[in-house]
């Protein structure tokens, strides 16, 4: 039984990067398909597909990775809000990642979009997870 389905798109993600595989396949959700956008949109996913002839659907992602050197373009995705333990921020009190480098995903009520379209918006909401 999975209790926490973004942990599961994370650790998923995170498992095929330390295998080096190009393509990974996550059941897919609603939220799921959000973040994985904001992950395309800010440059560490090379693409991403959705596939919706099953009940559930699938997400088909692409995982980049540095031409050269063969580093991943995630370094670690780490989940802040658990299902146990929800952390909220304020527009006020948003936070950075790796001092602006990283980025922080956040579900708001406009939408899932990073922490520096939040301060645009001037909206806060559950803190998902960081990426960098």
């Amino acid at each position: 039984m999975n209790t926490d389905p973004i942990a599961d798109y994370l650790t998923r993600v995170r498992n095929a990067i330390k295998a080096n595989h190009r393509v990974v396949e996550i059941p897919a959700s609603n939220i799921k398909k959000e973040i994985t956008k904001v992950l395309y949109h800010k440059g560490y996913i090379q693409s991403y597909r959705f596939d919706d002839s099953s009940v559930q659907g699938t997400i088909k992602i692409a995982l980049k990775y540095n031409p050269t050197t063969k580093a991943p373009a995630i370094t670690k995705l780490q989940r802040v809000s658990t299902p146990g333990l929800r952390q909220y921020v304020a527009a006020d009190n948003l936070p950075r990642v790796l001092s602006g480098l990283g980025v922080a995903i956040i579900s708001t009520s406009k939408g899932v979009m990073t922490e520096k379209e939040c301060k645009t918006e001037n909206v806060g909401g559950e803190v998902l997870c960081y990426v960098y």
